[in-house]
């Protein structure tokens, strides 16, 4: 593989953090449930705004699916539309538009009108203003919202977990993840354990698999990808004599970026992680694929990388949703360090 196949790049939350206002609800005040399904959200705008600029980007097709998703289902009104029913919604997004303002800024809040809930407020002084900022933010707009959805998640599994698994992670590489109930425990060793939901329709695998850290250089495009190739082409296999999982290169080549941890990760600060995004496929044997996402981390105690990934398998099925709910789990990984600090 060439090493300049792709570009590492970075969230954009850097840049949303120097805009950001995280606005203080008053906790005393019952709020309603919010509505609507995961990864929607109303945008309230004019028509001109929602066609040109917001769902172009927020609609946008979520990379590294077997089939077009987008990153959000939207709905759109104006704001004389926008009632109290609405307000409920579990994602919001709002442009104002205001010509005394002397730039474009933007609002970001928790439970506004309902629980749990994302609100975006963007403030403009006009349409021109505007168009220049979300080419700028738009991308991280959307990132927030996901990292939102994500972190929902997250503490949704921190009701219940799966016991045998967590334990063999914790035995075979002294970490700790949030391993839902429903993963069965399927293989473990002192550098793999193999996690699966094989219930229904779709298959859901998590596999944590770890190897002795030597340089930075592991941490490259290039070098992930052969280790994944190398690991789970001997782990994962179909039912056809020779057949193994593989990468899919061609069409749709993984992508990589580095994530930092959610708001309601047990992970310290210290997490950093390189996220590999892409899709699977199974090599000399049934035509069978679909999307997986890693993290990769570095155990200082160790002195091991950790790699831990979920992939789906849903013949015929959309695979946003479950895909998304399945991530989040990667970001509650702890390693030795963070839980002799979080005991």
């Amino acid at each position: 593989m060439s090493s300049n196949r792709l570009p590492i790049f970075t969230t954009s939350i850097v840049l949303l953090a120097m805009l950001v206002f995280s606005s203080c609800r008053n906790t005393s005040r019952t709020l309603p449930t919010a509505t609507g399904s995961i990864y929607e959200c109303v945008v309230v705008s004019s028509e001109e705004i929602y066609r040109e600029l917001i769902s172009p980007t927020m609609a946008a097709d979520m990379p590294c699916l077997p089939q077009m998703e987008p990153y959000f289902h939207l709905s759109h009104v104006t704001a004389a539309l926008f009632d109290d029913f609405l307000k409920s919604a579990r994602n919001v997004l709002v442009v104002e538009t205001d010509p005394t303002l002397p730039q474009v800024k933007a609002l970001y809040s928790r439970d506004r009108w309902s629980k749990p809930q994302a609100v975006c407020r963007i403030k403009t002084p006009d349409q021109q203003a505007l168009a220049a900022w979300w080419q700028q933010y738009g991308d991280a707009v959307r990132t927030w919202f996901v990292r939102e959805e994500l972190s929902r998640q997250v503490r949704f599994l921190k009701g219940g977990t799966n016991k045998d698994s967590r334990a063999a992670l914790k035995q075979n590489m002294q970490c700790d993840m949030l391993i839902p109930e429903d993963y069965m425990l399927i293989r473990d060793s002192a550098d793999l354990v193999w996690c699966c939901n094989n219930k229904g329709s779709m298959r859901r695998d998590l596999i944590i698999y770890r190897y002795p850290y030597t340089d930075t250089l592991q941490f490259t495009y290039d070098a992930l990808c052969q280790k994944r190739d190398a690991v789970l082409g001997q782990v994962v296999t179909a039912s056809l004599p020779g057949s193994y999982m593989g990468t899919e290169y061609r069409i749709f080549p993984p992508q990589m970026q580095s994530v930092r941890p959610l708001q309601d990760t047990l992970s310290t600060s210290s997490f950093y992680a390189y996220e590999m995004r892409g899709l699977w496929r199974i090599m000399q044997g049934e035509a069978m694929g679909g999307p997986f996402v890693s993290h990769t981390r570095l155990d200082p105690v160790n002195g091991q990388i950790i790699t831990a990934e979920v992939f789906i398998y849903a013949a015929g099925q959309k695979k946003r949703n479950a895909l998304r709910q399945a991530e989040a789990i990667l970001y509650t990984l702890q390693l030795p360090d963070e839980l002799s600090s979080h005991p």
